[in-house]
């Protein structure tokens, strides 16, 4: 999946900043023009996790020519981040782990102490909640 970014040229004193007009306070820079725009990928991961993360939606990326001719954008380099898609995915998946039975013991008794099931109590530690 690919958003549109705007990049905002650097000089010999100046990072280039980039900025994803779809994803609001989403924004990265770098020294080189190759480093920002791989910045900006691992900016936008990021700001989708969260959003994901907190229930909030993550809007679709827009065309580029809408961006193109925003007269906001005029002067700005024009061009696309990459985003694994693998975020928007939601999918459940049955994995095996392996534990001690005193982790297991351990993990049962506190996710159940919180009303949940063991994987539900193990996603929710894993997500930082």
């Amino acid at each position: 999946m690919r958003y549109p970014i705007v990049i905002e040229p650097g000089s010999e004193t100046t990072s280039y900043g980039v900025v994803f007009p779809d994803l609001p306070g989403c924004f990265s820079a770098g020294d080189t023009l190759d480093e920002a725009v791989k910045n900006a990928s691992k900016a936008a991961a990021l700001w989708i996790e969260d959003a994901l993360d907190n229930s909030e939606k993550v809007p679709a990326p827009s065309p580029l020519e809408n961006v193109r001719d925003n007269p906001e954008w005029k002067n700005w380099i024009v061009g696309f981040a990459d985003v694994d898609p693998m975020l928007f995915d939601t999918t459940a998946e049955r994995v095996n782990i392996t534990l001690p039975r005193r982790v297991l013991t351990r993990l049962d008794r506190r996710a159940k102490e919180e009303g949940e099931t063991r994987s539900g109590f193990i996603a929710r530690l894993a997500m930082g909640a």
